[in-house]
């Protein structure tokens, strides 16, 4: 998927009065003829004669993809409806184009559309912002003051509780679907789904990353279920030694090994007439995954050291972090296997695609952390600064929920202060090493942004170069084989290196 960039503008006065003005552009048309964009969304609340001949102009004279788009303002001065028109357009370009970088104009329109455009900019979606004046020309302003992490929706005590269970990695037993709270579109599709599962009797399969909340949906799908008078095990393959899993699964009869000194059962019987949730399914061995296929298959299994079959009903949610049919390729997991659970299949987003629920998930541990501290006299409530919450928004959070969470601890740990700067959580994040196989296998035949991926190595050994210099641009840009600083600094500039 490509990563565009995307201008969004409101449709001023001004435009209108200069369209087509060589001499003098108006504010949208003066940054078109400056800066690069692939698509531009003008925002509106007219359909006059007069707001079509702009757009078809802009369409006419700029080599860009034009969104017109009809935002319902009672006003122009109305805050609430210009802000629910803005955040609306914001959080459908973030959940088609994730990866897009947005930028806001803010000189087009009103003083309250602009301040809206700040408000949602700034503190919920960490766009970029462009100005455009006859005096300055055409300018991209750091906004010099912090919208405090306030402004951005909050939950109420019930949810933020249940959201406290989840975050910490309490999947509560009684968790039903209405308990997984999302502000995520994507999510909230994928409860409706799993809700429809549920109900039918079949084999399910969680794929997702380690922390993005498989086992609360196990858990969900089961009380929703027709099985949920009855009881629902969990077992993590991966952490049963190899030598065990057999019993572990199927129990044993007395005298069938070294220790066995009486009938013990196993998960499946102990799950007879509920659910079984299988946690690390990639992990099962060959030999197990053979038994498990005869079980779903037949519904019968044979305790360790007996010859005698048993039936049982057992409804199987299987979940993994693990690339099944890779695996399958490899020869490490059974195809019959694989197609004999992959009924059901629920596919859980990692936290950095779901949309809107960073920064909600992100206020939610905080309010934890928040809870825990006062336990200590000299603690201080924390808060995040809108500059910490654009860095959490551009990071990639390759360990879900439990990085997150290691994140803002690690940074409430060393700030004296109320306020989580962008520093502390610059600090607090674990540096990744950029992989050079992620640069460079790259499938070109799906699109490729190769200024994305120049950007991600100038930001590895630009940042290198200035640690090493203790913050020198000169003698940096010298290690990196540049002419001078101002060569270094235009780079930094062009790829927006932190």
């Amino acid at each position: 998927m490509l990563c565009k960039n995307i201008l969004v503008s409101w449709i001023g006065t001004t435009d209108l009065k200069l369209m087509g003005s060589t001499e003098q552009p108006g504010p949208t048309e003066n940054i078109l003829s400056h800066r690069s964009f692939e698509e531009v969304y003008l925002l509106h609340n007219s359909a006059s004669e007069t707001i079509s001949t702009f757009i078809e102009h802009i369409e006419s004279n700029y080599p860009i993809s034009v969104f017109p788009m009809f935002a319902q303002v009672t006003d122009p001065t109305h805050f609430e409806s210009i802000y629910n028109a803005l955040d609306t357009v914001l959080a459908d370009i973030k959940h088609k184009q994730p990866k897009a970088k947005v930028t806001l104009q803010i000189t087009s329109g009103t003083s309250s559309m602009t301040a809206v455009s700040i408000l949602l900019g700034k503190a919920k979606y960490g766009t970029q912002f462009i100005q455009a004046s006859k005096e300055q020309g055409v300018a991209e302003p750091d906004i010099p003051f912090e919208i405090a992490a306030d402004y951005l929706p909050t939950s109420d005590n019930n949810e933020m509780g249940s959201l406290l269970k989840l975050f910490v990695g309490e999947a509560p037993d009684t968790a039903k679907f209405d308990d997984i709270f999302t502000q995520s579109d994507e999510m909230h599709l994928l409860k409706q789904k799993a809700a429809i599962i549920a109900k039918r009797e079949v084999p399910v399969l969680i794929y997702g990353e380690t922390g993005t909340g498989k086992e609360l949906f196990a858990n969900a799908i089961h009380n929703s279920s027709a099985r949920s008078d009855k009881p629902m095990l969990t077992l993590n393959c991966g952490a049963i030694p190899q030598e065990l899993i057999d019993t572990t699964l199927f129990g044993h009869i007395k005298g069938a090994f070294t220790g066995a000194v009486s009938n013990q059962d196993g998960y499946f019987k102990r799950a007879d007439g509920g659910t079984l949730f299988l946690d690390e399914f990639g992990e099962l061995p060959l030999d197990s995954q053979v038994r498990l296929l005869r079980v779903l298959q037949q519904g019968t299994y044979t305790p360790v050291g007996s010859t005698s079959e048993k039936q049982v009903d057992v409804r199987i949610i299987a979940a993994t972090n693990k690339d099944l049919p890779t695996l399958i390729s490899q020869g490490r997991f059974r195809e019959d296997l694989f197609y004999r659970v992959a009924i059901g299949v629920i596919h859980l987003p990692p936290l950095r695609e779901r949309t809107g629920d960073l920064i909600y998930i992100a206020k939610a541990l905080l309010e934890r952390i928040n809870l825990d501290g006062n336990l200590d006299a000299d603690y201080k409530h924390k808060k995040l600064s809108a500059s910490a919450i654009n860095i959490m928004l551009n990071h990639n959070w390759p360990g879900n929920v439990r990085e997150l969470q290691a994140t803002l601890l690690r940074a409430t740990l060393w700030q004296p202060t109320e306020i989580i700067n962008e520093d502390d959580i610059k600090n607090a994040l674990i540096k990744h090493p950029v992989k050079k196989a992620d640069i460079l296998s790259k499938d070109v035949s799906q699109g490729i942004d190769i200024n994305e991926l120049i950007g991600e190595l100038a930001q590895h050994y630009f940042t290198k170069a200035l640690e090493y210099s203790h913050g020198n641009k000169t003698k940096a840009a010298s290690l990196l084989g540049l002419k001078n600083y101002q060569t270094l600094n235009n780079w930094i500039e062009k790829y927006d290196i932190n």
